[in-house]
């Protein structure tokens, strides 16, 4: 059986038609924006496929209608093919180190779209230089303008994460973008604009980036545009079948194993409330390739800005498992008031479990994101932990039930960690540094599981057993397991068929590691 080609890691929509590589027909989307609207923001975590709905827009507006053949929106429509002017802002590739490299490469790039277009953009001010080629490009073509703005936040949260000076740098840029963006609704230049399309990883509020264009329409948690990036379950299982039968004649395993293993490690991302999922693309894509199951998404560049800003705050990490909040406190941020819900949120870090009278509970969307960043923070957290990799002991050890091997490798672990590191010397702290290194491991732990009499500390699940653990500081092990089945935190778990264990695990804040553990049935 031939296949086409995996478009892996092109974002170029001409090569990935030219090359005949599988392309996910997302056509219907962009008609319905450009023919309902003119202006619109979509934010979406990296490697989602942004960056080519760009080239797709553009090649559209290109007229290039043969790119097109077989798709919904030359099948479907009555689209006009006419070429406009294309004006590409792509900050992946305009310098933002400091406010006025920002200024003068945002110059050159209006300087060289003007030589390609042979118009003149040259007036003194960035802000009239931008509004002099869009009108320039009106006049001399009688079309309006497409203007397609590709991470828009790039400038931004470079800076962050990395203390105060870098924050003032993110500062002066964003104003830089914000009275920018402010010509887009200009009097003048409004009309002679087709369609404005905007992305980028965050999204920052209006007050803060968009108050001098307030009437971009935001896609970002539209439920009529939920699964516009990434792949549904029916797409991977109608465009990929032939990749999935190979992966799984390769593996000797079953179609259906294969899906499964899948569906665990790359797909659970939810964007609004309507309860569609969809896969990361790239982690996908990577996988049928490579037919092999990596944490692909982590390969490709490590949430520094993201680590740093949660160690800052001393946000208490269990609690990304089943955090709730209004869609208020997680779908904006500000530079000056940076919320760690809306900054994971937006990256991709955690995503819609459940929406309930618009509260929102969230969770991490697969195993790949869980897995690798609390990897990420539990090397963060132990900065300086002598032989790192011995956490990778105790999915087996714990699976095993050798618990004397288990406690023993943790306690390595908090003897090992530096004592400058533990400012905090509480449950809380014990807690975290606990759930990171089990997590890390590759076991499938959960925090702070609420029931109807409390929250339990760490439940952790394996095929044919569940641990239930509860965590006591300069207590008793004994204390632990007697909370447990004081406040019948098992039951819920009776009905599974699986064994049950209770595991009690007191910690010595002087000592500042286990001082005491118990098993219990």
């Amino acid at each position: 059986m031939k296949l086409r080609r995996l478009p892996v890691g092109d974002s170029s929509f001409e090569s990935i038609r030219a090359n005949d590589c599988v392309y996910v027909d997302k056509t219907r989307h962009l008609f319905q924006m450009a023919d309902e609207g003119k202006f619109y923001f979509l934010s979406r975590p990296r490697r989602f496929g942004k960056s080519l709905t760009v080239s797709v827009l553009r090649c559209l507006f290109q007229g290039k209608k043969d790119l097109f053949d077989g798709l919904w929106i030359a099948d479907n429509t009555e689209w006009e093919w006419k070429a406009h002017p294309v004006l590409v802002l792509d900050f992946n590739g305009i310098s933002h180190d400091t406010p006025e490299n920002l200024k003068l490469s945002l110059q050159r790039t209006f300087q060289q779209i003007a030589g390609d277009y042979e118009v003149s953009s040259d007036a003194p001010l960035l802000e009239n230089q931008f509004k002099e080629l869009i009108l320039s490009l009106y006049r001399k073509t009688g079309m309006p303008v497409v203007i397609l703005i590709d991470e828009y936040d790039k400038p931004l949260i470079a800076h962050l994460g990395k203390g105060e000076k870098a924050l003032e740098i993110a500062k002066a840029n964003r104003d830089i973008l914000k009275y920018l963006f402010g010509v887009i609704k200009d009097g003048d230049v409004s009309p002679a604009l087709r369609l404005v399309f905007i992305t980028g990883v965050s999204k920052f509020s209006r007050v803060s980036m968009f108050s001098e264009l307030n009437n971009l329409k935001d896609l970002t948690m539209n439920r009529h545009y939920a699964n516009m990036l990434g792949y549904t379950q029916s797409e991977i299982e109608t465009e990929f079948t032939g990749y999935i039968g190979r992966f799984a004649e390769d593996c000797d395993q079953t179609r259906e194993q294969i899906l499964e293993k899948m569906k665990s490690l790359y797909d659970g991302y939810r964007f609004s409330e309507k309860n569609v999922r969809v896969y990361n693309p790239f982690s996908l894509l990577k996988s049928l390739d490579e037919m092999a199951f990596k944490n692909y998404w982590f390969e490709t560049g490590t949430p520094t800005f993201l680590v740093n800003i949660l160690n800052e705050t001393n946000w208490y990490l269990p609690k990304i498992e089943n955090l709730q909040a209004t869609e208020a406190v997680f779908s904006t941020y500000e530079l000056e008031n940076l919320k760690p819900e809306a900054l994971l949120f937006q990256t991709g870090y955690i995503t819609i479990k459940e929406v309930s009278d618009r509260l929102y509970t969230f969770d991490y969307p697969n195993q790949e994101v869980k897995t690798s960043f609390l990897e990420i923070l539990f090397h963060s957290c132990t900065k300086g932990l002598r032989d790192g990799s011995r956490f990778v002991l105790l999915n087996g050890c714990l699976y095993q039930e050798n618990y004397e091997q288990f406690f023993e490798t943790v306690s390595s672990i908090f003897s090992s960690i530096p004592y400058t590191l533990e400012s905090r010397r509480d449950e809380a702290y014990f807690h975290t540094v606990f759930y990171l290194m089990l997590c890390a491991s590759g076991v499938n732990a959960r925090s702070e599981i609420l029931t109807c009499n409390g929250r339990i500390d760490l439940v952790v699940e394996f095929p044919d057993k569940i641990f239930i653990i509860e965590f006591k500081c300069d207590q008793s092990a004994e204390a632990g397991i007697a909370q447990i089945r004081n406040k019948r935190y098992d039951k819920p778990f009776r009905q599974g068929g699986k064994k049950i264990i209770l595991l009690g695990i007191n910690f010595d804040s002087e000592k500042r590691n286990v001082a005491e553990w118990k098993v219990d049935l």
